[in-house]
């Protein structure tokens, strides 16, 4: 699979393939930070790890361009763990397997990690370049974004420099970010005691897979299916219609992501089992129906397996049911000013209930403050009524335009004169960590930017490959022209 490693820019191919070798999965990051260590080293450059985990290098200034404003550049090293079904992929020791699809980088049954792997293989060329032009550059790596962005809150508020900010994890080439949403976890909770099952009742391991997934901040628009709010509607009838009981439900894994999978036992009285497998085909055939346009690989199948002992009390079933299929989902609002932007949205992320403990994970996000806080107040007030506790963490402000940014207006012109074309200035939904680095530097002038990317944080996740060298390019012009202090 090295096959990546003779692309151009080979640079930047190069140290992507290098880093698909160290594995690298959100919360295990300890091989990662020492290779970055020892690059550095090799490399000549100063480097270091701050107090949260992250990676801080510097690099000095080309002989005669001491006086040019400092760039940070800036990407996260964790990727998001996502493997098919048959995959036997150990994200804590083994490779990605990237390789060549026609014009993309893809990688064989996970995640690529290009997002943002890319983004650090670039600031890897930089660093060990010979033969760039640039004033003072730093760079800082960051820890754990993908799962509340530990590393950039954590960053301490004196180990920076610099006067640019250009963050790497942007996913459109020719798109330059100049904004986004800010976002906050919302957990509801429950203890119940376990209720003793009708030993002659049989089970069923209701099982939802096949769907897309995908980022909950740059695909939450495109009307996916959530496998979670697609469970709970077959549950629910199922409850009503066969006196099925839950006994356990297990979906989505990732905050941020929208969860392509998920998987429910309940029990059911003996007779009522094949009337339950045929409510199964039907909501099957409704789903296809529903998400045709949208969804292609939906699998929804029923499976006979030995009866738990225990199951959820009927009224904390229920009552748990009801939040979840009240509990919105989606987009919430688009930005007035940008009416193709989502301003605010809330992902029904994870749901863990079994052995007297339910846990219901969601991400909220926004680009306004008050929405948000709206947002966590109508989750609140849903899951409450269900008699769950409900906490928040992980809260990250909006990072606020500035389109008359000078960096903005530099990198705009070398775009043109590069491209022949009009840059798109846009502002995003997804969080990025801009706005936590902002809160602790605030004299930077910040733009975000990056190659093109498609579906991160899922199993076809890809890297278009002929955006990275036009990338390379206009980073190594904006190193070389960059405004004096």
């Amino acid at each position: 699979m090295s096959e990546i490693k003779n692309l151009k820019p080979e640079c930047i191919w190069r140290n992507f393939h290098a880093l698909t070798q160290v594995p690298r999965p959100s919360g295990h990051l300890e091989k990662v930070q020492q290779f970055l260590l020892d690059f550095a080293k090799q490399a000549g450059v100063e480097a270091f790890k701050d107090e949260a985990d992250n990676i801080v290098m510097r690099k000095p200034a080309t002989p005669g361009m001491e006086n040019r404003k400092t760039i940070l550049l800036q990407a996260h090293m964790d990727m998001v763990p996502q493997k098919s079904p048959e995959s036997t992929h150990d994200f804590e020791n083994d490779p990605i397997e990237a390789y060549v699809d026609g014009e993309w980088v893809r990688a064989k049954g996970t995640t690529l990690g290009a997002d943002d792997g890319i983004g650090v293989a670039a600031i890897m060329a930089v660093m060990e370049a010979k033969d760039l032009k640039h004033g003072p550059v730093e760079a800082l790596i960051t820890a754990d974004e993908e799962t509340g962005m530990f590393g950039a809150n954590g960053l301490p508020e004196n180990i920076l420099n610099a006067d640019i900010l250009l963050n790497l994890d942007s996913e459109t080439w020719g798109k330059f970010v100049i904004g986004s949403a800010g976002g906050i976890d919302v957990t509801a909770e429950m203890e119940y005691k376990d209720a003793e099952t009708d030993p002659e009742d049989a089970a069923l391991k209701i099982t939802l897979k096949g769907l897309r997934g995908g980022h909950s901040g740059l695909e939450i628009h495109e009307g996916r299916a959530n496998a979670n709010k697609l469970m709970v509607r077959f549950l629910r009838e199922a409850i009503v219609d066969c006196e099925a009981r839950l006994a356990s439900w297990h979906g989505g894994n990732m905050r941020n992501a929208i969860p392509f999978k998920a998987e429910a036992v309940i029990t059911i009285p003996k007779e009522n089992v094949e009337a339950t497998k045929e409510l199964v085909e039907e909501w099957k055939a409704r789903f296809a129906d529903e998400y045709k346009t949208i969804e292609s690989g939906i699998e929804f199948f029923a499976e006979e397996v030995e009866t738990p002992k225990n199951e959820l009390p009927e009224e904390i079933q229920d009552n748990i049911i009801d939040a979840i299929y009240s509990c919105h989902d989606g987009v919430v609002r688009m930005i007035p000013a940008y009416p193709d932007v989502v301003e605010t949205s809330s992902n029904l992320a994870i749901i863990d209930i079994e052995n007297g403990k339910a846990s219901i994970q969601i991400l909220a996000r926004s680009s306004r403050e008050d929405m948000k806080e709206y947002v966590v107040n109508m989750l609140e007030s849903c899951f409450n009524m269900a008699g769950m506790a409900v906490s928040v963490s992980g809260s990250y402000g909006g990072w606020d335009p500035n389109p008359d940014s000078a960096i903005l207006n530099l990198l705009k012109t070398i775009y043109k004169e590069q491209n022949g074309e009009e840059a798109l200035v846009q502002v995003d939904h997804a969080g990025l960590e801009c706005s936590v680095i902002l809160g602790k530097y605030p004299g930077m002038d910040v733009v975000s930017l990056g190659p093109t990317l498609r579906s991160p944080h899922t199993t076809t996740e890809r890297c278009l490959i002929h955006t990275v060298a036009p990338f390379w390019e206009l980073l190594k012009k904006a190193l070389e022209v960059v405004d004096e202090k």
